[in-house]
């Protein structure tokens, strides 16, 4: 028996990517370099000793791309700005005009083709020079980005309605300024928990620039969030997971819809000496209230979910593991679209959450094209049927959920992994660097077409 899921006639179909994955650098334009230019730069930092220099040189095809997204049929494309492109240095008002003019045309560009942008405004690339002024652990970093958030919303604000402040501050934070797998590469507690602070202060001052500059517009932020599953019943393992969906998902969560940083993660980070007391000061009177500004929408990126066995107790004295993880994309990543389901369920429940898009949602399989240049990538067509009948279920339990975005529209330099994961429903080949639709792209174009799948 085939059951059809026929999604709502509003249901938002898009697909997503981010600036330096794919534009390429093209610094001809007056584009300042960004961390991710300098990070890619030193040898050991990416597989392969790849960079972002050419990527998929979407800086000179975007036509040819806005082109094929509408050939796909989506409504929506999400894209971020690179920062640098538009001010080289970061800071107004040396404002890089060509740089500006080619989101500008890229604007036109898919509202021409139907295709309603949903902007990004800080998806990784930070200008250099703020990096060397001392970047997202400073708070002078703030006032640059609700700047360069005036400058872009107000050139592109007549016509862009939808807008995200920032992409994954987990990984920005984390990655970058804890376990230094990201640009810049730093490894440090405190100017982790600093940067994370500066990127939420950030994102809730420039909402209402945004707001100012771009009337009846949609404003929020992106957040990576992974459900916590503890490995098996005991004491121990439980509070390992609760400890980790705090610093994970609540740690960005509660001081954007609560006003406040969870407890029990300030008081783990105090206790395991991470920080101290006085580390806080980053932390102003009011800057709470100004990061938990209402928002129109959270963006969910949404990959995997977490199983977590406690590293405090010798294994052997802890309960038998009763939780083990199911099948894996090429990445390593665990399959389990039923979280998906769950976690939209919680958000709604624990949260005061309008609406919620599903920002990103996609898998890395890496099959190259055949001797007849096809791409059979039903595995990744399987992962997204099934992460879309999350969607379907999560519907039908009134989670407000307005649109699902693919990650990602093309394979790309996918950051330390460098161009060895490929996520993207379009090949890129090598050499020339012509795009070639995948099976998955197929299949998404006539899911799209009838707004509905099959089981």
């Amino acid at each position: 028996m085939t059951s059809k899921y026929s999604f709502p006639n509003d249901f938002l179909w898009g697909v997503a990517t981010s600036s330096y994955q794919i534009e390429g650098a093209h610094a001809t334009d007056g584009k300042g370099p960004s961390i991710w230019d300098t990070f890619t730069q030193l040898p050991g930092n990416i597989k392969n000793g790849d960079t972002g220099n050419i990527a998929c040189d979407h800086y000179s095809r975007w036509k040819d791309d806005v082109a094929t997204m509408k050939d796909l049929g989506v409504q929506a494309y999400r894209f971020s700005i690179s920062w640098p492109r538009v001010l080289p240095t970061g800071n107004g008002p040396d404002i890089n005009e060509k740089g500006l003019a080619f989101y500008d045309r890229l604007v036109d560009g898919l509202l021409d083709a139907n295709i309603t942008p949903y902007i990004t405004l800080y998806h990784w690339d930070l200008p250099q020079q703020i990096q060397n002024q001392g970047g997202w652990p400073h708070r002078s970093t703030v006032d640059l980005f609700v700047n360069y958030a005036d400058i872009v919303s107000k050139k592109l604000g007549d016509r862009v309605k939808h807008w995200i402040t920032h992409n994954e501050p987990w990984v920005v934070s984390t990655n970058g300024y804890l376990n230094g797998h990201h640009a810049p590469g730093h490894k440090s507690w405190g100017e982790a928990l600093s940067a994370t602070h500066h990127l939420l202060l950030s994102h809730g001052l420039a909402v209402p620039v945004i707001r100012n500059n771009s009337p009846n517009c949609e404003v929020g932020i992106t957040l990576n969030l992974c459900p916590a599953y503890p490995a098996s019943p005991s004491i121990a393992d439980q509070q390992a997971a609760q400890q980790f969906d705090g610093e994970f998902n609540r740690w960005f969560l509660d001081p954007l819809f609560r006003g406040s940083y969870p407890e029990d993660v300030l008081m783990t980070h105090l206790s395991k000496k991470r920080i101290m007391s006085s580390d806080l000061s980053f932390i102003q009177d009011g800057d709470l209230q100004k990061i938990s500004t209402p928002i129109d929408f959270l963006g969910l990126n949404y990959y995997s979910r977490a199983i977590i066995r406690s590293n405090e107790i010798l294994e052997e004295e802890n309960t038998p593991v009763e939780i083990n993880p199911g099948e894996r994309t090429d990445n390593g990543w665990e399959i389990h679209a039923e979280s998906l389901h769950l976690l939209l369920k919680r958000l709604t429940i624990e949260y005061p959450i309008k609406a919620i898009y599903i920002t990103e949602n996609g898998a890395a399989y890496n099959i190259k094209p055949n001797g007849t240049s096809e791409i059979h990538d039903e595995s990744r067509i399987k992962y997204i049927h099934d992460h879309l009948i999350a969607c379907y279920k999560s519907l039908e339990d009134k989670v407000p959920l307005r649109g699902y975005f693919v990650w990602t529209l093309m394979d790309n330099f996918e950051w330390a992994e460098g161009y060895g994961q490929k996520f993207g429903l379009i090949h890129i080949d090598d050499a020339t660097l012509n795009r070639i639709p995948k099976d998955s792209f197929h299949w998404y174009q006539r899911t799209i077409a009838n707004n509905s799948l099959n089981h």
